[in-house]
């Protein structure tokens, strides 16, 4: 297939030099400098976006940053042929249906979940990918082949259930690692687990803040923060009271949650209706209202 990438970021150039192994590949990047990674293989660099005119490329991938995703779109869809398939990897899909809705292209959205932050680009075997219900049939057999070949978990989810989802997946762990990262004081001696958290926080932070931003803007996000809040007020009960019995059936339960029956996986989520049980108010009075609020 002949594939158009662009934008060459750490997963457009992680693309590019994968499909380039069995597809026809051209790549462009507004900054041409980051193309350089991928000089020593076979894929061609564009010197500007016109160029695809003469590709007509059956696939271009769109993999510039989030908030320039539909931007980019908008530049470059001119030079395509009505048949060309469109793709997106964002991470928030947003007003993306949208937009796919107005110009009635084929296209095909995926989420790779996984990066060069915490992922061995090398050894890509049991990470995830999604791959939005949504997508033209032709677009979803691809990388379905493609993703499968690399032994990657394939799941299916439509643009909203995606959304839903990243905020358990996504802005959860990150809310939590950025409250940790707010109390950090650096002159005390850290254990191990302070160590962990405080290595978790800086690689989370050395993200890009409008993908970061984009993350907690998911509209989702505020329950996940009612549900941590929740969490906390319970604790902070127990702890008050020094109550052992409860803190040992909160132990208890935690330890269940997170068992294979806990149902941390994405299809547990989905499975639970994706917004992971009810967000649990901070004015929650009873201890029975509190406790029911770690249940997922």
């Amino acid at each position: 297939m002949r594939i158009a990438i662009i934008g060459t970021g750490h997963m457009g150039s992680w693309l590019g030099r994968e499909l380039c192994l069995d597809n026809e590949v051209v790549i462009y990047d507004i900054i041409p400098q980051k193309t350089k990674s991928l000089a020593n293989s076979s894929v061609r660099v564009l010197a500007n976006l016109s160029e695809l005119q003469d590709v007509s490329p059956e696939m271009l991938i769109n993999a510039v940053s989030l908030q320039n995703t539909i931007t980019a779109f908008e530049e470059v869809i001119k030079y395509l042929n009505k048949s060309c398939i469109i793709c997106d990897i964002a991470s928030i899909k947003g007003t993306l249906p949208d937009f796919y809705q107005k110009y009635l292209s084929k296209f095909v959205s995926i989420h790779p979940m996984f990066g060069p932050t915490y992922a061995n680009m090398d050894s890509l075997k049991e990470e995830n990918v999604i791959i939005i219900k949504e997508s033209c049939r032709e677009g979803s057999e691809f990388f379905r082949g493609f993703f499968s070949r690399l032994g990657l978990r394939i799941f299916e989810y439509s643009f909203h259930e995606h959304d839903k989802i990243m905020a358990y997946s996504l802005s959860l762990p990150f809310i939590s690692t950025l409250v940790f990262a707010s109390c950090v004081d650096t002159t005390v001696v850290p254990g191990t687990t302070f160590s962990r958290h405080l290595k978790i926080a800086k690689d989370l932070l050395s993200e890009d803040d409008h993908l970061l931003g984009e993350i907690l803007f998911n509209p989702h996000s505020l329950e996940k923060i009612d549900k941590i809040t929740g969490r906390l007020e319970y604790l902070k009960h127990i702890i008050r009271g020094k109550d052992f019995e409860e803190i040992k059936k909160f132990f208890e339960r935690l330890r269940d949650n997170l068992s294979a029956k806990g149902g941390s996986d994405a299809q547990t989520v989905a499975r639970r209706g994706a917004s992971g049980g009810k967000p649990v108010s901070a004015t929650s009075n009873t201890l029975e209202e509190r406790r029911e609020g770690y249940v997922l």
